[in-house]
């Protein structure tokens, strides 16, 4: 792997800006294997979960982006005929083995042949709850963007992947350019990790419109260093799910995903990382229910449903349909 020259690529390894523990200190693999599979029935949601069926062949945005979200992390950007997508998981799962941390029931409303032809595909990292392979497998996108190493877990050629490290900037088109950015994480498939990079994304939009990708992240001072090289920004797409008191710095809490995108200069917090899967601990509406609440008087939050549209400067769903 010395092939990399990125200056987060150290002594075999990609490496946080700050240093970063996957694990705390004090916990322990065993217990937390344990607690995985002896999880309280609280971490899945007691009933299917409602959705909007809506035609995302035929979106119409008009001068303004829509935002369709698919669950967890898998979310459409319609604009002006142009669709991105970003991490999309439709395999009904989210880890190598098909029968483990199944897709909550009711996530499955839309599949990969309702999805229109996809221009631009963004891949945050290379973990299995953002990179699925059955699913990339059944996308035929103009162009991938992720970061550093990712392209050798992607089925495409390697002529339609750009892989960037954190700052890099590419153009798809007049008026459209992603920026890699930092994100506070890790990566890996198997046993090794750090292989290859893990990044935020700064989408610009003709119109003026800019978007902030955030993938993965734990809490750190990039978010601030994103808002004042970047914002503001019409929208911040944040993980506000799977925070663990075992994996602190690696994932946010709801009210750091809400300080993040204060630091962003974000208009909008849409909250992701949630409502699909179980990956952690906590009750499956927790992180929604923290970051409605600890957003109030801060900043505005969108709450849609799965495949409901949010139309920047339009329409911002916001009823707490997770309310059983």
């Amino acid at each position: 792997m010395s092939q990399w020259k990125s200056p987060n690529f150290k002594n075999g390894t990609f490496r946080n800006l700050s240093p970063t523990e996957v694990m705390s200190k004090d916990a322990s693999f065993l217990k937390i294997l344990l607690r995985f599979f002896s999880k309280p029935k609280s971490v899945n949601p007691p009933k299917p979960l409602p959705s909007v069926k809506t035609d995302l062949l035929h979106l119409v945005s008009g001068e303004n982006p829509v935002i369709v979200w698919f669950g967890h992390s898998s979310y459409l950007i319609h604009h002006n005929g142009l669709n991105i997508l970003v991490d999309p998981v439709f395999s009904g799962h989210a880890s190598p083995v098909p029968f483990t941390v199944k897709a909550f029931p009711g996530t499955d409303a839309f599949k990969v042949s309702d999805l229109p032809p996809i221009d631009i595909l963004v891949i945050t990292h290379n973990h299995y709850d953002h990179l699925d392979k059955k699913t990339l497998c059944q996308l035929k996108p103009k162009a991938v963007y992720t970061a550093l190493g990712v392209g050798k877990d992607l089925p495409f050629a390697a002529s339609l992947v750009t892989e960037m490290d954190w700052w890099d900037t590419a153009d798809y088109a007049e008026g459209i350019r992603l920026t890699a950015a930092p994100a506070r994480h890790f990566s890996g498939r198997g046993i090794k990790r750090g292989g290859s990079l893990w990044a935020s994304f700064v989408l610009e939009l003709p119109g003026g419109f800019k978007l902030y990708l955030g993938g993965d992240s734990g809490y750190d001072t990039h978010f601030k260093t994103i808002g004042d090289k970047f914002g503001p920004f019409d929208i911040a797409i944040l993980e506000t799910g799977q925070y663990n008191v075992d994996w602190p710095m690696i994932h946010m809490s709801p009210e750091e995903a809400v300080q993040a995108a204060q630091e962003l200069k974000a208009k909008v917090l849409l909250p992701v990382h949630w409502g699909k899967f179980a990956l952690a601990l906590h009750p499956w509406n927790e992180p929604v229910i923290r970051t409605t609440a600890g957003a109030l008087g801060k900043v505005k939050v969108t709450t849609p449903r799965i495949g409901e549209p949010v139309i920047l400067n339009v329409s911002y769903p916001a009823d707490p349909w997770w309310e059983f």
